[in-house]
């Protein structure tokens, strides 16, 4: 598991992410040409779970599934 900081919603947090999801995430921001800091930030605003490490997951196997 990795360590990455990134700028959610303007303040800088890190996630904790196994570079496996971290490789999608990259591609999931190339396809929707939104930045990494963009998408977890939408993502820490709908997510369902305290943890934004698990809401990142969830976010990347939802995009997965619905490719």
């Amino acid at each position: 598991m990795n360590k990455h900081t990134v700028k959610v919603n303007g303040h800088d947090t890190s996630v904790f992410i196994e570079e496996e999801f971290w490789i999608e995430l990259k591609h999931i921001s190339k396809l929707n040409k939104k930045s990494i800091s963009t998408i977890i930030s939408d993502v820490d605003k709908n997510k369902k779970t305290q943890n934004l490490s698990s809401a990142i997951r969830l976010y990347i196997l939802y995009q997965l599934k619905n490719k």
